[in-house]
């Protein structure tokens, strides 16, 4: 059942399609850019962003590394969720930014908050939470300028899993798990309230694989709300960027943007 506000939360809720993945990419690096030059031009003078790993990796870095002049000086990269794994590990999310993305841009060494994976799970996830309570001092939820999600086909979004008690964490902003159902089982991830907390949350979901779980999430359905379901920002944008492949299944009305439009 959708209570009152849910119902607000969905009516300030952006559902934007693309004929494809290979459209959808230069979209997403505009969403970036206009934000980027938003914040570095407002009183904060930077611009912070939260990463996800899978597909995001290469079609972000895709899509970045092609712009020209892109000036990346002043921005600071935190990650949505990582795996406490050697950088060297191919299940690195850190790793595979820093091979295709970080190693090609001018974004300065400090301000990339990367995860120490040589702690334990629980220590690694609170020297996590200090790295992001020291670059967002006076916060005590860090607000992030955008935060960029993906979905896994079970409705899960940064390493917040349906069922799980991380989805009823309030306290911490960054929380370690060990039972992560996804392998590899260790790793940190924000929790809701500094997902909620951003100014602009973007889910980008891509292929028919994700149609069915879109739907429930999109337009709701009988069971618990998946975790990409309760990110509802409190005050900020949520959009969503989908393919037509992803988004076959939807009866909600969604916007087409034409070619090269600014989000």
């Amino acid at each position: 059942m959708l209570t009152l506000s849910n119902k607000k939360d969905m009516s300030s809720r952006r559902v934007l399609v693309f004929p494809s993945a290979a459209e959808l990419g230069p979209a997403l690096a505009r969403l970036v850019t206009a934000r980027a030059d938003q914040a570095c031009g407002s009183a904060r003078g930077r611009f912070s962003i939260g990463v996800s790993g899978g597909s995001l990796v290469g079609m972000l870095s895709k899509e970045l590394t092609a712009l020209p002049n892109l000036d990346c000086s002043r921005w600071v990269v935190g990650f949505c969720d990582e795996r406490v794994v050697p950088f060297s590990d191919p299940e690195s999310t850190y790793g595979l930014y820093k091979d295709q993305l970080l190693s090609k841009v001018n974004i300065p060494e400090s301000g990339v908050l990367a995860i120490n994976p040589t702690l334990p799970v629980q220590e690694c996830a609170e020297d996590y939470a200090r790295k992001l309570s020291e670059s967002f001092p006076g916060e005590a939820i860090p607000v992030f300028d955008l935060l960029l999600l993906g979905m896994g086909p079970d409705g899960h979004t940064c390493s917040l899993f349906p069922d799980h008690p991380l989805l009823e964490e309030s306290q911490k902003t960054v929380a370690p798990i060990s039972d992560s159902p996804k392998p590899p089982p260790q790793r940190v991830t924000l929790t809701l309230p500094v997902v909620n907390a951003a100014r602009c949350v973007a889910f980008v979901s891509t292929g028919g694989s994700k149609a069915s779980v879109l739907k429930r999430v999109l337009e709701g359905g009988e069971g618990p709300l998946l975790p990409a379901a309760r990110v509802t920002p409190s005050k900020g944008e949520l959009l969503w960027l989908l393919d037509e492949p992803a988004a076959a299944s939807l009866t909600l009305q969604v916007e087409r943007p034409a070619s090269g439009a600014h989000l």
